[in-house]
């Protein structure tokens, strides 16, 4: 399916920070969501999520905050369903999701927050280690993930919301260390997929913002810019769904104030329609539409929106976001789906608006100006149903950690030593002369994995051809095909192999990554080490071997790959 979503917000928190969170003075948008889906103060829950789905969405996403899952003081005020007063945050939750999924609607589970307080800036939510350690954050998923894993209309984790910088450091993609969001989506999705849920879809949103907010220093919205380079591979082929946020008043280098913090770069509002196409293709669109790479993936915008009371550049940016979700055919979430208001009057960025005697406002209203474009995202076509299975490529990234995304290989299959695995239904092609790269594919064969073998770890050389003279080969037996590698510093340790499913003997060749590239010329599979020489087999091909030397001061790195013919 194409997720043609809204966001739900409230269970996450719509309290600004200070004074009684029930006083809609210090609620954002004077909208008080009681610590629960907003609107249930004014209309029964079964008629708000009709009016979902009459709007014409299949999905909801559904933010939380980690506070939510603990915490024990009743919910209270919900007038308009009164069987929920009195139960945990948790429970409301529970009730809004299997409602939502019983009225056939998708519901994508959203970490928003560490507080239960309105987003975003600098209000202690910033990184998902906020507030809590990294490990309660990848339990509370796991928890969660498993709670929902008997109701399928629960289709996806949406890990963290706008992960941005702090008063003092900038989160980071790839870095090894405590801000490393690369790294800690990567834990928490494979966590989920191997302890909780292996049908959940897995989204991570892109950097958010790096940088000081001024126009005196360096700052920007990366967003998925990073993954060009470093990309993410889950224990579980084809569950990865990157995801980012556009809204016409920020830009890829404006932090979206006015006033303090205000940079003088263009927001997106700004820029002309060829412009805001190219950023936002930089910025996102170009994972989901550059076929054949490493980082080739779903983009689902899980946030965009805007006013009805919006003029001018406002106004005209709209449209063109339909269009470029239309053209690109990406999936999207609209912010928000529920609002509040008085005769009309009040926030106006809901699709639906509600008051207090539960009368609604509609964006299909005929004085809604968003209504016709809202309408023609919704009935666009695009790929949906049942569609050809996709070749896919998984870069491998053990730079400062093992990247063993081998669910049946053992977690230790070579103590001591940096290790690289494919997933399960992937074989490795690609090597490179240093970084602890890889690179797996389906390509051309499926899953080739022989059902109930293991993987065989080998450490020394046996070899019936000569195939790189003078230097140490690692070659699987015949039969075998090649899933990982393992290093001690930037030396060869070890290859990872497993029994094909299919006869594995075709014709060999060697490619050397010592001096040059040695990849196919149709360049499938991507930049996967990026500033590293590689050598990667074609797609009919898998890899049987790596080739090393520590004379001439080589130092053991792979120098050599030993790819075989399929057929």
């Amino acid at each position: 399916m194409k997720l043609k979503s809204g966001n739900w917000h409230g269970s996450s928190g719509t309290w600004n920070g200070s004074g009684d969170d029930d006083d809609p003075a210090n609620n954002n948008a004077g909208e008080v969501g009681h610590r629960a889906p907003l609107g249930l103060d004014r209309v029964p829950m079964e008629t708000i999520i009709h009016d979902f789905k009459a709007l014409g969405l299949n999905s909801i996403r559904l933010p939380f905050s980690n506070q939510m899952i603990d915490d024990s003081r009743p919910v209270q005020g919900l007038t308009a369903n009164p069987g929920l007063n009195g139960l945990t945050p948790l429970q409301v939750f529970d009730n809004a999701v299997h409602a939502l999924t019983g009225a056939g609607l998708a519901v994508i589970l959203n970490n928003h927050t560490t507080s239960s307080k309105w987003c975003c800036g600098l209000d202690g939510n910033e990184f998902w280690n906020s507030g809590q350690s990294t490990d309660e954050w990848v339990n509370d998923w796991v928890f969660l993930a498993e709670r929902y894993k008997n109701d399928p209309g629960v289709v996806g984790a949406d890990l963290r919301n706008e992960v941005r910088r702090t008063t003092w450091h900038d989160p980071n993609w790839g870095w090894g260390d405590n801000q490393d969001w690369e790294a800690a989506s990567e834990l928490a999705g494979n966590r989920i997929l191997k302890d909780a849920n292996p049908n959940l879809l897995i989204m991570i949103e892109g950097l958010n913002w790096q940088g000081i907010p001024s126009d005196l220093f360096p700052h920007e919205r990366p967003i998925l810019k990073p993954v060009r380079t470093i990309s993410t591979t889950l224990v579980r082929s084809h569950k990865l769904v990157y995801a980012a946020h556009f809204y016409g008043f920020i830009g890829p280098n404006h932090t979206g104030a006015s006033g303090m913090g205000e940079t003088k770069d263009p927001r997106f509002r700004d820029m002309s329609r060829e412009d805001q196409f190219r950023a936002m293709d930089e910025l996102a669109g170009y994972v989901a539409t550059t076929p054949d790479q490493h980082f080739t993936a779903p983009v689902w915008i899980s946030e965009f929106g805007i006013g009805k009371g919006a003029e001018g550049k406002d106004k005209d940016w709209f449209p063109n976001m339909v269009d470029y979700l239309i053209d690109r055919d990406l999936d999207f979430a609209y912010w928000p789906i529920v609002g509040f208001q008085k005769d009309d009057k009040g926030n106006d960025w809901g699709l639906l608006r509600y008051d207090t005697d539960g009368s609604r406002r509609s964006v299909f209203d005929a004085d809604d100006w968003r209504g016709p474009h809202v309408r023609r995202l919704l009935s666009a076509g695009g790929m949906t149903g049942q569609t050809d299975p996709v070749r896919s490529w998984s870069m491998l990234y053990g730079q400062h950690r093992d990247d063993n995304a081998s669910l049946r290989a053992a977690d230790d299959w070579d103590p001591g030593a940096r290790k690289l695995a494919c997933p399960d239904d992937q074989r490795m092609v690609g090597i490179a002369s240093g970084g602890k790269r890889g690179l797996c594919t389906d390509a051309t064969e499926g899953d080739l994995w022989r059902p109930g073998t293991e993987a065989t770890v080998v450490t020394k050389e046996q070899v019936t051809t000569d195939w790189a003279t003078g230097f140490t080969k690692y070659q699987c037996s015949e039969g075998q095909f090649m899933i990982g590698y393992s290093l001690r510093g930037d030396a060869m340790s070890a290859i990872l192999c497993a029994p094909g499913r299919i006869p594995l003997a075709g014709a060999g060749r060697t490619l050397w990554d010592d001096h040059q590239d040695t990849r196919p010329a149709s360049g499938e599979g991507g930049d996967y080490a990026h500033n590293f020489r590689k050598a990667q087999c074609d797609a009919d091909e898998y890899a049987a071997g790596i080739a090393f030397s520590h004379n001439d001061r080589r130092g053991g790195h792979p120098d050599a790959l030993y790819c075989r013919s399929l057929r």
